[in-house]
Parts: structure tokens; sequence; C-alpha cells
């Protein structure tokens, strides 16, 4: 694993601040940034000038000329906007590093000595996952070290369905089942001898003696997950992910729980220590574990996206209801706690986590302090990193950007213009209350928390959020990992949907930064602008550059020189991060392959804005072998390799050497970017599956069943809910 995605935080000293050691590297790093921003906007400025001189005399010769120096400009000037503002987030960044104390204290600890922890609701998203996901995710969000949490896996997996897809569904009930129960097995040695210590507690203790045992404990611990650590990460062939699982998770909770045992071997802890660590050891593997199926509800949304999925549980949240039969099929009525169906109990905070996801043991414990601190923050996260040790090249350059992209969110803190990344994050649930609106759907009144306006549900809700005075923060430390799309057609998938959405979303944002209220940053509306509009900007840039035959006299050695800058930045965050300065060159290529994608996920925003109709929310696929990418981008790709070599031999022909250097550049890229990110050989087999697919005949869709969809067993017998939800109440 690279050293600087290791998930150790920063060392500090015993006060919380970075050690002096690491200090001068990062006030180096902020100096170089710092540096390379003056360069650019002094190479920036030349550039323009150098323009407004070349292009004088043409535009007095040529009528059009003023419109084609009017457009160059202006793309050159977006393109610094967005390289600057990637800059001034790298500055950000290390600023914040030098002077936070995030994660300096040990936050489990001081929740248990001050009192009982607020409870934390973990919500996992899942449709037609792997179970091997599943369960890795589950375990993860299960072994995160918080005394007082719960998981619900909210299935959305359509109720009907052909047999196999009804196995599938039964498969995943029964295993997140036999999770709960392996988990209340593995707490039920440590709840005993905490009920026995608080019996001996009575009377008079040997503080020497229960310090053994607390050891003894501990080493248990450690015992029981490498036990099950096979189980959990599965039997099969191991990808990187379930290495970094094994390594970053079990492992080392097994290294700490016995350096733990073993720091106190012959040791006399305080009555109130001691008391400290038995409370502790109870919690470790206390955590029910059940799940949810919204669509077997006819008064609950069934809207096809992850916001709506959440958003039905969500307002669900702190009743029990009792499941009624009617004409329209199976509605949930509220009722007293102990007559209840289906009990969601009351949380503070709320975890949401996709399930292809990951959270390290110290997740929960970080992000409720950054919580606690401050009252006003609605969203706590680590934006996630990319699992390490990609074997395929598409895999780990898509992850360098996404590994990247963590240190931008990090620097859009320092400047209070950060985002919520869906991913991960931990809700403050009254901030969600506060934002909440209400819909119809099929004559019933739907709660809305998350904004499923756009399919970044996530960007749309911050917006809503900052509007109401909360604040977001983000914890910089990697402490949530994801994976990246093993193919071209997986990625496209979900580059297409994160590129639409911005320009939607544009104007609340506006209409907020315009308000009087807004008492934000300089550098807050810059930032978040560039957010929304990046997919538009740096991929529409990119193409006109490309594609339009700008006079030669519009060109100026200033501007690559204005570009240098950020390409420096870029490629030293890339060492610094774990990855190769040549992986400089493959993302660059990566990002011209990705130029359909982004452009189709741009062009769905501006349909939506003309039609009125959303895009539909489509999943990343995360399944075993490989997706097909559709004939539309491979078409894009094809063309515009002829049309490059084209560029360039007009370029050579017309002596115009520094447009031919551009377009040779990007000809070359071009054609290793397909050749390594999506294949000759691969691309032909997905023209031939998707024309044979055309060609066969189209089916019915089954006609709806008449009978109640079948649920999943709750993980916990209905009696035992009913029973917790009363002593709730």
């Amino acid at each position: 694993m690279p050293k600087s995605l290791m998930p150790a935080a920063l060392p500090r000293n015993a006060s919380g601040n970075i050690s002096r050691g690491i200090m001068p590297k990062l006030s180096r790093e902020l100096y170089v940034t710092y540096g390379c921003i003056a360069f650019a906007v002094v190479m920036t400025g030349l550039t323009f000038a150098e323009l407004v001189v070349r292009a004088t005399p043409v535009t007095r010769l040529h009528p059009g000329g003023l419109v084609e120096a009017v457009a160059f400009g202006l793309i050159v000037a977006l393109l610094a906007y967005g390289g600057l503002v990637y800059q001034m987030a790298r500055a950000g960044h290390f600023r914040r590093l030098l002077t936070s104390r995030d994660g300096a204290v040990p936050a489990i600890r001081t929740a248990q000595r001050e009192g009982p922890a607020r409870p934390l609701a973990v919500l996992v998203p899942s449709y037609r996952e792997e179970l091997e996901v599943i369960r890795q995710t589950v375990v993860s969000a299960a072994l995160m070290e918080y005394p007082n949490r719960r998981i619900t896996v909210l299935i959305d997996d359509p109720p009907f369905g052909d047999p196999g897809q009804r196995a599938a569904l039964q498969a995943t009930c029964k295993a997140i089942r036999d999770l709960h129960t392996q988990f209340e097995r593995l707490a039920q040695p440590f709840e005993d001898a905490y009920g026995r210590f608080r019996r001996r507690m009575l009377g008079a203790i040997d503080a020497r003696l229960e310090t053994a045992r607390v050891a003894d404990l501990y080493r248990l611990a450690g015992h029981l997950i490498e036990r099950n650590a096979a189980t959990w990460t599965g039997r099969g062939p191991k990808s990187h992910a379930d290495g970094f699982f094994a390594e970053a998770i079990l492992a080392r909770l097994v290294m700490e729980h016995r350096q733990t045992a073993q720091a106190f071997e012959g040791e006399e802890l305080a009555a109130s220590e001691i008391d400290r660590e038995y409370r502790r050891l109870e919690s470790l593997f206390r955590v029910p574990i059940d799940s949810f199926e919204r669509k077997r509800y006819a008064n609950l949304s069934h809207q096809r996206n992850k916001a709506m999925n959440l958003n039905a549980y969500i307002g669900l949240i702190g009743g029990a209801y009792r499941e009624v039969v009617t004409a329209e099929g199976v509605v949930l009525q509220s009722c007293a706690p102990g007559a209840a169906d289906v009990v969601a109990p009351a949380a503070d905070y709320l975890l949401t986590l996709d399930a292809d996801s990951v959270v390290l043991p110290d997740y929960a414990v970080k992000l409720v302090e950054a919580m606690e601190a401050d009252e006003r923050v609605a969203v706590a996260q680590t934006p996630y990193s990319a699992f390490p040790g990609a074997p395929g090249m598409l895999e780990r350059v898509a992850g360098a950007t996404t590994d990247l992209q963590y240190l931008a969110h990090q620097g859009s803190s320092a400047f209070g213009a950060a985002y919520w990344v869906g991913a991960n994050a931990l809700l403050r649930h009254s901030a969600l209350i506060d934002i909440r609106t209400d819909t119809v759907e099929r004559g019933h009144i739907v709660p809305i928390f998350i904004q499923d306006r756009t399919v970044i549900e996530d960007t749309g809700s911050t917006i809503d959020l900052i509007r109401r005075g909360w604040r977001l923060h983000n914890h910089p430390e990697r402490l949530a990992y994801s994976a990246t799309p093993p193919d071209f057609g997986s990625l496209a998938i979900q580059r297409r949907r994160w590129s639409n959405g911005g320009l939607i979303i544009l104007p609340d944002l506006l209409r907020h930064l315009l308000s009087r209220r807004h008492g934000g940053s300089a550098g807050e509306g810059p930032m978040r602008i560039h957010y929304l509009v990046s997919p538009a900007v740096a991929n529409g840039g990119l193409l006109a550059l490309l594609a339009i035959p700008f006079d030669a006299h519009l060109a100026s050695i200033w501007l690559p020189l204005s570009a240098a800058p950020y390409y420096f930045l870029y490629g030293r965050d890339l060492k610094q991060t774990g990855y190769r300065w040549s992986d400089l060159a493959r993302i660059y290529a990566l990002n011209l392959m990705l130029l359909p994608v982004n452009l189709a996920g741009v062009f769905d925003s501006a349909r939506q804005i003309l039609t009125g109709r959303k895009a539909p929310f489509a999943r990343t696929p995360k399944i075993e072998g490989r997706t097909a990418t559709p004939v539309g981008y491979l078409a894009f790709q094809g063309l515009a390799i002829v049309y490059l070599l084209a560029s360039l031999a007009r370029d050579i022909l017309g002596g115009v050497w520094q447009h031919a250097v551009f377009s040779g550049l990007n000809l070359a890229l071009f054609a290793y970017g397909f050749a390594r990110f999506i294949g000759v050989r691969e691309a032909l087999a997905d023209i031939r599956l998707i024309a044979a697919s055309r060609r066969a005949p189209i089916l019915a869709d089954p006609a709806p069943e008449r009978e109640l969809p079948a649920a999943c067993e709750p993980s916990m017998p209905r009696r035992s809910a009913r029973a917790a939800a009363s002593a709730d109440a």
C-alpha cells in the first residue's frame, strides 16, 4: 500500500498539534503552491496581453476575427479558472493540515467517560449487490468503534422478479440475518464479562486481577476477529479490495487488541479505568444488524434512485409501524411499539454508506467528535479514496483521479466551500428534518430529506443545507475507501451521472451567494461555482480547442506556461499520493476518453432544464465481468482520432508548428487511451454485442403478480424487536 494512502493520521504531539518534524514539509508545499499560483497568474496575464496585441490587426482585416478572438480568450479564461481553483484548493488543504487538530483526541474513550453516546444509525442502500460486497461493507461498519450504533441495509431489489432474482434477494436477506446472529454471538462473552464485573463492583475488587481479565478479553477480541477473517473477506480469489479490507481493518484490529492486552499485562488500573475498558469491550461487537425493503410498501416512495431509498427509511426513524394489507398492497401504519412489525429506532446521527465502500474502525468516533464540537455541522465526512493496488490500468488511473479529488475536497473546506460527497457521510438527523419537503407519489405524501431533483443528490442537498445556515466538515484523514469501476463501460455510467446535475443546481447556488444573508469567504463562491460548472466548462473548453482550428496568430508561448503550474502541482500530488509522474499523462488520456461521457451528462442537465424531465438514475454496475461501452462513445473516440490525424497533417503542411505539437500530443494520447482503457478487441466485441441485442426480439414485461411480495425474514425476531421498542419507549 502506498505510504501516503495508509490510514494513519499525521504525526501529532500530546497537545494535538502537528509534530514539528512534519511541519517544514507542509510549509514547503504551501509555499510551492503559492509560488505556482503567482506564476500562473502572471503567465495568464501575459497570455491575454499578447492575445490582445495579436488579435487587433486580425480583427481589422477579418470581420469574424473579433468573434474568434473573444471565443478563444473565453475558453482560455475558463480553463485557467479551473486550474487556479485546484491550486487554491491545494493551498487550503496544506493550510488546514498546519492548523488542524482533527483526529488528535481518542474520541471513543472520551465519549465513554462523559456518558452514553448519542445513537447512530448506519444506513447501507443496496441494489442487487454481490453478497461479498455487502458483507464487507456491513462488517466494516459493524467493527467501527462506537458504542451506540445499529446497521440497516436498505434493500432496493424489486420484491417481484424471476426465480433467479428472488433467490438473489433471499440470499441477501439471509446474509444480513447471518451477520446479525454472528455479531450477537461475538458480543455475548464480553456482555457476560461486563455483567459479572458489575456484580463484583458491589463489593471489593482486586484491581490487578480485574486488569488481567481485561487483558484476556482484548486477546479474545483479537482472536475472534482473526478467526472470522476468512468468512468476512470471502473464500474465493482475493481482489485488491479484499486485501485492503483484510489488512487495513481486520489485521489492524487484531494487532491493536493484542497490543492493548500486552500493555495491560502486570498493570493495575484504577476502578474507573477498568470500568471504562469493560464498557469499551462490551460495545465492540454489540451492533444490531437488520434490513428494510421500501418497495414492499405501497405508501412509501418507489422512485428508482438512492436518494428516495434513503428518504423512505429516514421518514420512519423514531417510529413503530404495523403492516396493514389494503386494496393497493401492504402499507405501514403507526402503532404502539409493542404491536409493531417494523421498528425504526430514533437516531441523532445517520451514517450513509454505499454498498461498495468500507470505513476504518475510527471513522464514527472521529466524525462524531466533529459533530459534537459544532452543533451547526450538518455533514461530517472524509471523501472516499480508491482501494489501493488496483490490478488494471484503467482502475488504477481512475482511482488516482478519485484520490486527488479527496485533496481538492479537503482544500475547499478552508474556504467554507465543502460539498457533501455521497459515498459515505455522517449526517445530523435534525439538519435533515430542517430541510425536509414533501411530495405526493401515487396518492401518498412522501417526505424528502435528501434531494432527488437531480442524480447528484448529495450536491443538491448541500445547497439546501447551507441556505439554512448549516455547515459541512471534511475530516482531514483518509477513513473511507470505495470501489473504482474496473472497465470503461461501468466507469462511463458513473462519470456520466457525476457530470449531470450541476447546471440544474447552479441557479439555487447563485441565489444563495447573492442573498444578503450570505456572509461566506471571498473564495467560497468561485470554488462552489466551479464544482458545479466544471463538467461543462472543462470538457467543453477542451473539445473546442481540439475541434476548432483557431487562427495561428492567436497562439502564444505564454499559454502553455500558464497551464504548467497546474500540471506540475497535479503531478506532484500524484507522486505524494503513491502514484507516478507518468500517471499524469495517463490521466490526461483518460480525460480525453471521458470527453463524450462527461458532455453527455451535461446534455442530460440541459435537457432536464428545457423539458423538466429528469434523467433516470443509472447505478454503477458492481458485478463480475465487463460492462459494454455504448457505441456512441466508441464512435466519438474513432472520429476524434481521425480528426486529430487530419488536423496534424494540415498543421504540418501549413507550417503551423505550435498547433501541430498540440494536435500530435492529443492524437498520441487519444490513441494510447483508446488502446489501454477500452481496447480495440474489446470495442469490436462491444459493437457486436450491442448489435446482436438490438436484433433480438423484444419480450413483453411479465405481468405483475397478484400475491403480496414475500418479505425478507427480519434479522431480529419481531418479538425481540417489539420488546426492544417497548423498552426504548
